[in-house]
């Protein structure tokens, strides 16, 4: 039997982190090497009773043995974390988004392929079942070749709960790279097209006006590899009280040239009508994959290729878009 990987945890300021912890614990294959956060009051760590073993992200890469590092930090810190992580010869696994510049985001590209490292991101929507049924319908042909893509991905802004860093200057990076990376790494997948360019990109100030400085609202405009488009909405208007239960939760609407197939996170399967049909029909979904995300690092790390196929460059490339969106909205 081979030796277990050995991953470490830095950071738990969003609760996102807390399904690599506990798919971590549950597995034979891989051991929790060490836990660091630095700002413990302010982390998500005391209402879950538990403390980390470090209080430095170098001291506990100096002291632990690890081929693994995963990020949960709040967003402006993670770059520099991952900079730090691939320099000590360590893979990176981070929740989204992976740093909050391009800049960053270049020094990350540079030492993974100069070390070799695998960097991973927990870009889950792609494990539901859902958007599984939804893209072997596109790859079947049924709709023809997509053309146009809109989605939303709304979400709760949720004043008051959300951790206070979100809303302090330069700690969360835009809700373009935090939301809209998901977009920008599913549309790929679910098309198999690439997006070559961001057409528009926009964010302003609505709801969350206690921090004027945060722009809540988000939408862009992509131009695809085949000529086609794509169009989003990822603000965070979506109702606190059950922003993530409504249909506009992630919902994606595919036109191909001979149909169109339209899903979210909360329909029970994927509406789809074609040239051919009467009326539309409902598709039920099959089997979600829980954990994907992890799945598929964890083949990368091994030299495997990821049954999902979110690989180093998928999560790069995934990554660098966001960021480019919030460069445009910004410019």
């Amino acid at each position: 039997m081979k030796k277990p990987l050995r991953m470490a945890i830095a950071g738990f300021r969003h609760a996102h982190i807390f399904d690599v912890y506990q798919r971590i614990l549950a597995r034979t294959d891989v051991e929790l090497a060490a836990t660091c956060e630095e700002h413990f009051e302010a982390s998500l760590l005391p209402e879950r009773n538990l403390k980390p073993d470090f209080v430095s992200l170098d001291e506990m890469l100096s002291k632990t043995d690890c081929q693994i590092v995963a990020l949960g930090d709040a967003y402006r810190n993670r770059g520099a974390q991952a900079i730090a992580v691939l320099e000590s010869g360590r893979h990176v696994l981070a929740d989204k988004p992976l740093c909050t510049s391009l800049d960053e985001w270049r020094e990350i590209q540079r030492l993974s392929q100069l070390k070799g490292l695998c960097v991973g991101l927990m870009l889950d929507i792609r494990d539901h079942a859902n958007w599984i049924t939804l893209r072997k319908l596109v790859q079947s042909g049924r709709i023809g070749e997509v053309q146009t893509v809109c989605f939303s991905g709304q979400h709760p802004l949720l004043w008051g709960h959300r951790p206070g860093w979100y809303f302090e200057p330069g700690r969360h990076g835009g809700t373009l790279n935090d939301i809209g990376i998901h977009a920008v790494d599913f549309i790929p997948w679910l098309t198999g097209h690439s997006i070559e360019g961001v057409v528009a990109a926009r964010t302003w100030n609505a709801k969350a006006t206690a921090a004027p400085h945060f722009n809540d609202c988000a939408q862009m405009m992509l131009r695809l590899s085949n000529g086609g488009g794509a169009i989003g909405d990822v603000s965070y208007l979506a109702p606190d009280g059950s922003g993530y239960l409504i249909p506009q939760y992630w919902r994606v609407t595919l036109h191909g040239l001979r149909g169109l197939a339209e899903t979210s996170i909360q329909s029970s399967g994927v509406t789809v009508a074609d040239d051919g049909s009467d009326a539309p029909e409902t598709i039920p979904s099959g089997q979600a994959r829980p954990g994907g995300y992890l799945e598929d690092f964890l083949a990368c790390v091994r030299g495997q290729v990821p049954q999902g196929g979110l690989d180093t460059h998928a999560c790069l490339e995934a990554s660098r878009l966001a960021l480019e969106m919030e460069a445009h909205a910004r410019s």
